[in-house]
């Protein structure tokens, strides 16, 4: 078995936000090998999370962001399980940090079970006529809608989004590593955005 250092365990830990233990079971897990540590708690958190599905998030607290010139503003609501998990830095870091996701991107809703279906019928109909337009036979053209469908929801819905500041990752996995962390269930629970003039 590799010899597992304090220092690469308070690396990974300084990574992840993982607990000691859990980083030194990683490391230990995977030979010594960083990424693969990364992704073996990645996996356990993701793990943890589903076990968690059934929890009532029922507590939280509501985060507020004002753009510097004031024309944009933006309060969330962010849930989790208890009032303790709420007021932990984390929880309160990631609700601040989904306000300004908010505030930046403009999403239309949290999830795409969110989106009336009459918009994104609407959408998938200009699709349509766009890939009809460019003389694709009808079962390309279903494929192209479908992947523009796809993109239309990774660009318009929160969770889906490319996390600002970090765009290897989704806004739903930001929010997944928070919920490794704390050990809660964690849910947005709505938001609205306000811009000077719309």
């Amino acid at each position: 078995m590799t010899e597992i250092s304090a220092g690469i365990v308070k690396e990974l830990r300084d990574r992840t936000g993982a607990g000691m233990m859990d980083c030194k079971r990683a490391l230990q897990e995977t030979d010594g090998d960083m990424e693969a540590a990364v992704a073996w708690l990645r996996k356990k958190g993701a793990a943890a999370a589903e076990k968690r599905v059934g929890k009532e998030a029922s507590e939280g607290i509501i985060s507020s962001y004002i753009h510097h010139s004031g024309k944009i503003g933006v309060m969330v609501e962010l849930n989790c399980e208890t009032d303790f998990v709420a007021r932990t830095d984390d929880f309160q870091e990631l609700a601040r940090d989904l306000a300004m996701q908010i505030a930046a991107s403009d999403p239309l809703a949290v999830s795409k079970d969110d989106v009336p279906a009459e918009l994104v019928a609407k959408e998938r109909e200009i699709y349509l006529d766009q890939a009809k337009e460019e003389g694709k036979p009808a079962n390309i053209a279903e494929k192209i809608v479908e992947g523009r469908l796809r993109k239309f929801f990774e660009e318009r819905t929160l969770l889906d989004q490319k996390y600002i500041k970090d765009p290897e990752k989704s806004v739903s996995d930001r929010i997944a590593e928070t919920q490794a962390k704390l050990g809660e269930k964690i849910v947005v629970g709505r938001f609205a955005r306000f811009k000077i003039g719309e």
